[in-house]
């Protein structure tokens, strides 16, 4: 009963995360065919919508554990443990908070800013709270860096490439009727009307296969706390695949036996430690991380041997196989991005087999896809006004015209889909908002200075408030839990 109320909760704490996330983010998706008359409010956000599920179901789901991937690595392998609890709702409460103040003073401010604030806030804490640790260690902090310079180039570039859109318009599109301003009372002539839809549709697409992950990792994150016996690996996975991915882990235990030469680990316990130390920040590579590497690989093998499908293995050793291929994917990555294995046969067979590791484990049933794009889509219809009104009319002196509306959403549309191709996350909002001021500026439209600060400000402000929230309820869950008894 406890561990079915605790679920229940957590998921509607992931799903309200993301129907927040529609306030904000899908909003600016419908803003310009709203606020252009090219569609009725509720046609538009319905559209959306459902454009956001097709974006959603045929995410990859690299965004979503790349996200995940800034987590503290102990958390992600121990997520049904009090702290890992913790961890969660710390991290969605955090973000949901900042969503809904900003989006009650009508500020597009990223959800992606806030919910990476508040993992690296409850990172922070954990390695506070943690004996024996160094503050920061419970940071990822190469990949926060990643992400970190995704989410600070991704609205340069929608300034930049939206005004440079506009200004080629003008230049190759003679007709008057694209650069003026909605009339109050009718829709735009066909073409443009077209144009606007189409460009309202690729932003609704490319948003659903970005953020719509975020809430994916999550509610996967707390499926395999609650129910490791039903997520902790894909059951699917078929009996081809399960005898490829063990010849393959046994093949590389040898091979990283030949890099640490005499060296033993004394246990599973202790190779465990020894790669998580190595994927810290500051973690150094040496003989006993090839050891520990090749020890689970060999663990994985033997845990395999025989089945036919991963139904044969029991709960615990469910939850031990995806510790061992989580640790043993995630370090065979380092060490091949950190160009440690110098074998060219050896780092492409090391690269094949982190990808077989993370396709049992980092799976998203169709299910969790449709849920978050339901969430999503109705986030969407009940608070898009406070944010249509703010793109259209508050980021510049004059009204959007039909041409910077389309420049803008077409350049945050391509900025997404490449974003998607590398697995960074990046805050359609940012994107899009700065777009529209870059076509404004381009057309010396002229910008409102208080709009323009105060969004610099929400944006400044997202991540160290996110990253105080996330610790602060981070550390009030864990002690409420630690009282009531669960560790």
């Amino acid at each position: 009963m406890g561990a079915g109320l605790f679920l229940l909760f957590a998921l509607f704490l992931a799903l309200s995360f993301e129907f927040v996330n529609g306030f904000h983010d899908t909003a600016n998706a419908v803003a310009t065919v709203i606020y252009t008359h090219s569609l009725k409010p509720y046609v538009a956000v319905v559209w959306s919508g459902c454009w956001n599920l097709i974006g959603v179901l045929m995410s990859s789901g690299g965004v979503a554990f790349g996200v995940l991937a800034l987590l503290p690595v102990e958390l992600v392998l121990n997520v049904g443990s009090g702290a890992g609890f913790a961890m969660v709702f710390a991290l969605l409460l955090a973000a949901i908070i900042w969503n809904l103040g900003t989006w009650y003073f009508g500020l597009p401010a990223s959800s992606s800013h806030a919910l990476i604030g508040s993992i690296m806030g409850v990172g922070l804490a954990n390695s506070l709270l943690k004996g024996g640790s160094k503050f920061g260690d419970g940071v990822n902090w190469s990949k926060a860096s990643e992400v970190g310079i995704s989410l600070l180039v991704s609205p340069i570039i929608g300034f930049v490439l939206a005004a440079l859109l506009l200004l080629l318009c003008k230049l190759l599109i003679r007709d008057p009727a694209l650069y003026a301003a909605p009339d109050k009372d009718k829709p735009p002539p066909p073409w443009i009307r077209l144009l606007l839809v189409g460009t309202c549709t690729g932003v609704s697409y490319a948003h659903g296969s970005n953020d719509g992950q975020k809430g994916m990792g999550l509610i996967m994150l707390i499926l395999i706390g609650i129910l490791p016996m039903t997520f902790a690996v894909d059951l699917s996975t078929s009996q081809t695949s399960i005898e490829q991915l063990g010849a393959a882990a046994q093949t590389i235990s040898f091979q990283m036996d030949r890099h640490a030469p005499g060296v033993a680990m004394a246990g599973s316990q202790v190779a465990a430690d020894e790669i998580s130390a190595y994927l810290k920040t500051d973690g150094t590579v040496n003989e006993r991380t090839f050891a520990a590497i090749g020890t689970k690989c060999r663990e994985i093998e033997t845990l395999l041997e025989g089945k036919k499908q991963l139904t044969e293995l029991n709960a615990e050793t469910r939850r031990l196989l995806r510790s061992d291929l989580y640790l043993a994917a995630e370090g065979m990555g380092k060490l091949v991005k950190q160009h440690k294995l110098d074998d060219p046969a050896e780092k492409a067979a090391a690269s094949t087999l982190k990808t077989r590791m993370d396709k049992v484990t980092k799976f998203i049933p169709l299910w969790v896809k449709v849920a978050v794009a339901l969430a999503l889509g109705l986030g969407t219809m009940i608070g898009w006004k406070r944010i249509v009104v703010t793109v259209g009319e508050k980021i510049g002196k004059t009204h959007l015209t039909y041409a910077q509306g389309a420049s803008a959403e077409l350049v945050a549309m391509f900025t997404i889909l490449a974003a998607d191709h590398y697995n960074l996350p990046v805050s359609t909002t940012h994107v899009l908002s700065s777009g529209v001021a870059g076509t404004m500026a381009a057309n010396h439209s002229g910008l409102q200075m208080d709009t323009l600060r105060n969004l610099l400000l929400a944006w400044v402000l997202t991540m160290p408030v996110c990253v105080l929230l996330g610790a602060g309820i981070f550390a009030f869950g864990l002690n409420l839990l630690f009282r009531f008894g669960i560790k």
